[in-house]
């Protein structure tokens, strides 16, 4: 299983909606059997396909419980029949408190809990090509645990005044993760939202050569169509499969397929 963390310490970037079309795409464009991993408190990707809940098993229980099934608990199938499985694992308000109990908790190790989970949740036999991870614009203990889970990062970025906040400061904790995770590959950043415009033709040029990390050549056009997916739930090559976005994220995934 090849475990792909969607991570930008800036917020409003659109990790959310990268990471729902992505795992999509890799289920229904190309066959994957995908689990897709909400990695933020808000669970915003869990709302999205209406598994949002406090009554079931979460990611929080993954990072604070020793049981090795508690993540198989915790899955909600979102495939059709007609599909292979592409299943998530839910996230709530309750990952606040679990990452504070997991830095508290020096009993065992702190940053490799989802990386056994999901090793564990293999042996076992839930057999996934790709793992998709959202993740919260944070450096807190979940997202370091997501970052040693993950063989690939991608780091989607809007172009504005603030685009290149962070990008150092997350290069840092992924050479920190390496520790844990030798393995881990920055495959790239790519543009969303991206309008043609001199602020994005200017940024666009500048991300090519001055932030020192690959960049994707496809970028995600904006249009008002991602914000309508938010309220159907449907991810954009379903719900709009001929508009600019949707086309663009098969693009990308093909991109990044082909690296």
């Amino acid at each position: 299983m090849k475990v792909i963390c969607v991570i930008n310490l800036k917020g409003g970037v659109g990790k959310t909606i990268s990471a729902i079309n992505i795992a999509y795409i890799l289920n229904a464009t190309h066959g994957a059997r995908v689990l897709l991993i909400d990695n933020d408190k808000q669970g915003n990707t869990s709302k999205f396909f209406g598994v949002h809940s406090y009554d079931t098993p979460s990611i929080a229980d993954v990072l604070t419980e020793r049981d090795t099934n508690t993540l198989r608990s915790a899955l909600k199938c979102l495939n059709p029949i007609e599909r292979p499985a592409f299943d998530i694992l839910p996230a709530n308000m309750n990952l606040l408190k679990a990452d504070k109990e997991v830095l508290l908790d020096v009993s065992r190790p702190q940053q490799t809990r989802l990386k056994k989970a999901l090793s564990a949740m293999h042996n076992a036999g839930y057999t996934y090509d790709y793992a998709v991870i959202d993740n919260a614009p944070d450096l807190n203990m979940s997202v370091i645990n997501a970052l040693v889970a993950a063989d690939d990062v991608l780091i989607p970025i809007k172009i504005d005044r603030f685009a290149f906040d962070g990008l150092q400061q997350l290069r840092e904790q992924i050479e920190d993760a390496r520790e844990f995770n030798p393995g881990i590959r920055i495959a790239g950043v790519f543009i969303t939202m991206y309008a043609r415009n001199n602020v994005n033709a200017q940024g666009e040029h500048y991300l090519a050569g001055n932030i020192g990390l690959p960049v994707f050549n496809t970028v995600i056009r904006s249009t008002v169509k991602v914000d309508e997916t938010t309220f159907a739930g449907v991810p954009l090559p379903a719900y709009a499969p001929k508009c600019t976005a949707a086309r663009d994220y098969e693009t990308l995934v093909a991109e990044y397929l082909e690296m």
